[in-house]
């Protein structure tokens, strides 16, 4: 009975057992086989190439490299070609050495043959592999398709594609040009993050499947969806004009001993951007870009903001340029305050073009209070119809929404008309205060600030930026034309005038102002020094401003931020040949004279630099340092160049020397600095190419 109770549960068991495998195939059998593919497949992204950017003058700002994980197929040959594989894996771990470096060839060969012993396919041999090393490990031994007698053999390579972003120039408008962070919260900075849709292109993908040891590998070696790349953006920034300018901020931040500063650089008919610096001091006393103060750090701007107030009173026509103001010994008493001018006044009766030269404090609060005191309204509302209450709207995030406040603001007090009248009580930020004064130069016709002037896909444009206007006209021509009169006797006679020169004419103002510390207010003592300005104010080319926050040594607008506005309209005038229409002001009084030391070089470029001002070249066959110009004749040497002929580089400046001789194909060494007095093979002598040769410079 036993026996056939024991035989009845193991029937019953087995047809339970049965029933479930019945079940698990057909009914819960899909949704099973399911999981088991969403276990070993899977879809891989492939990121698309990124689109690169470019400065105005064709430039690479940032561009996206290749690099590879490089792995290794060990059952590509299969297992009856044992012997070609045995045959060639020494040479290949002998080259992997050879190249990387970080095993040896023992450790290599080790490594490929417990692959093959194992039927590894995806073998990691190295990351972050360069596109140019690739194609030299697309040689070595296996890694390359190869024949043996009539049967031809796959290659053993398997790489996978990524894409480094890198800067050409480094830190050159770092900031600017900026990045993408989608680790954890996505995070947009400058071009790279407000132009990402356009950059990024669109990933492709790839199948992949898991093996044995959790490995993921692809189940075909070509990608099932290619990836689009990016498009290209065409900047507005000019990269000689950006390394002037942050040279030029770095140089005044070091020597005023600042905590940050930044310059912006811009057009005035178009408002492209063409240079824009940022350092903030780090923790170790290195200025680095760090943080855009020019797009996002609104303050108060201090005195560079009287041109607005002065602009207002010219519009309305309660004064002009030839009104007088009263400033007494240079103070103004106001309401539980009083105003004074950072020095005493050289008289008490000052017209509004010699108050706005010295910028009186006292000069522009009186006259603001004198006209708008009863209607406040009128002042505020002038403001914003200047575009100063208004965003600017950039093509890069991060700008800081200006605050111009208005008499039904929260905070408005008896004092804050006059305090606005030079400069507190409101929020500005340096590109804002740029736009402005840039309007100005204008002739009034308000742009915003253009980083991006084009969009490129495979070479063809597929998005313009033209200039875009704000407002057609901020103020009247009479009174444009009044502003852009005191801005220029400002350079002239009035505080800016350390800053003129006399090559060319500007128009500027300084300021100063103190940085409100929080809670604490103004009582750090605490300043932020700036100048903003065009030039040749005649027709202006280029407007520009200049902030430094929190300078140790000095605060005043021109003596800390006006020298990197000199030094830098001092560069671009130099190197903007558009800006010298003619050299007949430059002409050089020729007869009876002798010029300076004329140094062996190009006979074209010396042919046009003396041409423009007025010598007449000759064909003379010695030169001779000093020259009797009674003939208006400079005598030029002509140097041949040959290869494996040493030239003959003495009296030449090192940039000269250095192109002669290594056109000749030699390799030249320099000591000292000046004009070649020696080279250590004389000229005429035949040697072979990439010979050393030393140039003596005195």
């Amino acid at each position: 009975m036993r026996v056939y109770l024991a035989f009845g549960l193991m029937v019953f068991g087995a047809l339970l057992v049965f029933g479930k495998l019945i079940h698990l195939q057909y009914v819960d059998g899909a949704e099973w086989r399911a999981m088991v593919d969403s276990l070993t497949i899977r879809e891989r992204t492939i990121e698309a190439v990124r689109g690169n950017i470019y400065s105005n003058d064709g430039s690479l700002l940032a561009t996206s490299v290749p690099e590879y994980e490089v792995r290794f197929d060990a059952m590509s040959i299969p297992e009856e070609a044992n012997d070609i594989f045995n045959s060639k894996v020494d040479s290949l771990a002998s080259r992997l050495e050879k190249k990387f470096g970080d095993r040896s060839s023992r450790q290599y060969l080790t490594l490929l043959k417990n692959a093959r012993a194992k039927g590894h396919r995806y073998v990691l041999l190295q990351r972050d592999v360069s596109h140019q090393d690739l194609k030299i490990i697309k040689n070595f031994p296996l890694l390359h398709t190869f024949r043996d007698g009539k049967k031809r053999y796959p290659t053993s390579l398997v790489t996978v594609r990524q894409n480094k972003r890198i800067l050409p120039f480094t830190n050159l408008a770092a900031r600017t040009i900026g990045y993408k962070n989608t680790k954890g919260d996505t995070v947009l900075v400058g071009l790279e993050g407000a132009y990402g849709s356009y950059i990024d292109g669109k990933s492709g993908s790839q199948i992949m499947q898991r093996i044995a040891g959790g490995v993921w590998v692809p189940v075909n070696r070509e990608v099932e969806v290619a990836p689009v790349d990016g498009s290209d953006i065409i900047s507005t920034l000019d990269v000689n004009m950006q390394d002037m300018a942050q040279r030029a901020l770095e140089k005044q931040l070091i020597a005023v001993d600042a905590d940050n500063g930044c310059v912006v650089l811009m057009e005035v008919k178009t408002g492209e951007v063409r240079a824009i610096a940022n350092f903030t001091r780090d923790s170790e006393g290195v200025f680095r870009e760090k943080y855009n103060y020019a797009i996002a750090q609104g303050a108060d701007p201090g005195s560079t903001f009287k041109l607005a107030s002065y602009l207002a009173l010219l519009d309305d026509d309660y004064v002009d340029t030839t009104s007088t103001v009263d400033v007494g010994n240079g103070t103004y008493k106001v309401p539980s305050h009083t105003i004074r001018d950072s020095h005493a006044p050289k008289k008490s009766v000052m017209t509004v073009s010699e108050a706005f030269e010295q910028s009186s404090n006292v000069g522009i609060a009186k006259l603001v209070n004198t006209f708008y005191s009863e209607h406040p309204e009128k002042y505020t509302e002038k403001l914003h119809d200047f575009g100063l209450g208004d965003p600017l709207g950039l093509q890069i995030p991060g700008e800081t929404k200006p605050w111009v406040k208005s008499p039904d603001s929260r905070t408005w007090s008896k004092l804050s008309l006059v305090q606005m009248a030079y400069g507190y009580e409101l929020r500005l930020t340096p590109l804002q205060t740029l736009a402005f004064y840039n309007a100005v130069a204008n002739d009034g016709k308000l742009l915003a600030p253009l980083f991006v002037k084009e969009i490129r896909h495979l070479g063809n444009t597929i998005e313009k930026f033209d200039a875009r206007v704000l407002r057609e006209r901020i103020a009247s021509p009479d009174a444009i034309r009044q502003a852009q009169d005191m801005l220029e006797r400002v350079m002239v006679k009035g505080t800016g005038k350390t800053l003129s020169s006399p090559l060319y004419s500007s128009g500027g103002k300084t300021g100063t102002a103190q940085m409100n510390d929080g809670a604490r207010g103004y009582g750090a003592r605490r300043y932020q020094s700036s100048f903003a300005g065009y030039f040749p104010a005649e027709d202006p080319k280029y407007s520009m401003i200049v902030v430094i926050r929190n300078p140790r040594k000095g605060y005043y607008g021109a003596t800390t931020a006006g020298p990197v506005f000199k030094e830098l309209a001092d560069m671009v005038f130099a190197n903007d040949m558009g800006l010298h229409k003619t050299f007949a002001s430059r002409k050089v009084n020729t007869v009876g004279s002798t010029i300076p030391l004329t140094l062996v070089g190009s006979k074209e470029a010396s042919n046009a630099v003396y041409q423009a001002l007025g010598f007449r070249p000759t064909n003379w066959s010695a030169l001779v340092q000093n020259v009797d110009t009674a003939g208006k004749g400079i005598p030029f040497v002509e140097t041949s160049i040959k290869e494996g002929v040493v030239p003959n580089v003495q009296g030449m400046g090192l940039t000269d020397a250095i192109y002669v001789m290594e056109n000749a194909g030699f390799k030249t060494h320099v000591t000292g600095k000046g004009k070649v007095i020696n080279q250590s093979l004389a000229a005429g002598t035949k040697s072979k190419v990439g010979t050393p040769i030393i140039l003596a410079l005195n």
